[in-house]
């Protein structure tokens, strides 16, 4: 089992930054690849970035790349999320979520957190 709780939510202006946190519990949990996703009002869960397990490989959606970076610290069993040149589009719940398949699809995921909200205003 791992557990997944998502920090860094919050409300920020456009071309602002944030860093989005996901503490992850759980003995195995460090061999896990994570990904983050996200969920805004009335649209489906979508892919935003993975990170492979041992943190050499990262994938990210066409619409958040060059602005987000996924990173991770395995001795912390942490997974970051820093997302900078936000855009009003950016707003969304963001999840994050561990899987053992290297995938941007929500159904290679076993575990998931509970979401944090981000927002941001024009």
């Amino acid at each position: 089992q791992v557990q997944l709780a998502e920090s860094g939510g919050g409300l920020v202006q456009a071309g602002g930054s944030l860093r989005l946190s996901c503490a992850a519990s759980g003995r195995t949990a460090s061999s896990y690849h994570m990904g983050w996703f996200r969920q805004a009002p009335g649209k489906e869960r979508e892919f935003v970035a993975v990170i492979s397990w041992s943190a050499g490989g990262t994938y990210y959606a066409d619409s958040v790349k060059g602005r987000f970076t996924i990173s991770r610290d395995n001795a912390k069993n942490t997974v970051y999320l820093q997302m900078n040149s936000l855009k009003p589009e950016d707003t969304a719940v963001y999840y994050c979520a561990a899987g053992k398949m290297w995938t941007a699809r929500t159904s290679g995921y076993d575990y998931w957190g509970q979401g944090t909200q981000v927002t941001v205003s024009s």
